[in-house]
């Protein structure tokens, strides 16, 4: 049985939601920086998107995360994500000055910004705890973190929780819980899930593998209600 393990978003690197399209306009990003430098958390967000991506700047590491920095100390949790990524990554400019990989130092802005219920943050704070990179290896922690971005329907995040299922660790081994979480994600378009569900299916019995389908209904319906609920408030 080949069992697939879903690759970290903790490696990705990911700019904000709030996106800059490619713009040389200087107007513009002489605007988003008259608010960056007037303390508005989001546009100094944006302004690190624009150095980390040479969008109408020329591409600075450094100066991105600056910026993110001084959004993220005001507690704009996109931000602590972006700032997190680039310690996790390590933004390596042969041409100029580069950011070194520090997990420590980006599991600090993960956990910030994963305590304020952004899943991408949870799913790579649980990531981090599974590996031990920048934390202490905490199987229960890791389980407690993907749960919560699986359950504000995160793919990545379910497919690391029924891996946890799948194998015992954090939380008593189970097939059919693993399936569930796979089969959830799969839908979700998770690759990996999708494969790891298939190949879970063969050492299952057909009573199991139903079960576990009626299991993954129920879940989903759970993870619904309470998105739709967070999209209510």
């Amino acid at each position: 049985m080949r069992i697939l393990r879903n690759l970290p978003v903790l490696f990705v690197m990911v700019l904000m939601v709030v996106s800059l399209r490619a713009q040389t306009e200087s107007g513009q990003i002489k605007e988003i920086r008259a608010k960056a430098e007037r303390g508005d958390a989001k546009a100094q967000a944006k302004l690190g998107d624009a150095y980390a991506a040479g969008q109408g700047v020329s591409k600075d590491y450094v100066k991105a995360a600056s910026w993110y920095r001084k959004a993220a100390e005001q507690g704009f949790a996109a931000a602590q994500l972006s700032l997190g990524l680039m310690y996790a990554e390590g933004c390596f400019d042969p041409f100029g000055e580069s950011v070194p990989k520090d997990y420590v130092e980006a599991i600090k802005w993960f956990r910030k910004a994963a305590e304020q219920g952004l899943d991408h943050a949870q799913n790579n704070l649980g990531y981090a705890y599974t590996t031990g990179e920048g934390a202490p290896k905490d199987y229960v922690e890791a389980v407690r973190w993907f749960r919560k971005a699986a359950e504000q329907g995160h793919a990545a995040a379910q497919g690391n929780l029924g891996m946890r299922y799948f194998k015992g660790e954090g939380v008593p081994k189970d097939a059919i819980e693993a399936y569930a979480w796979w089969n959830i994600a799969g839908a979700r378009g998770d690759k990996n899930s999708q494969v790891n569900r298939d190949a879970a299916e063969n050492g299952m019995t057909s009573t199991q593998i139903l079960q576990a389908q009626e299991r993954s209904k129920d879940l989903m319906k759970m993870i619904e209600g309470k998105m739709a609920k967070a999209v209510g408030k």
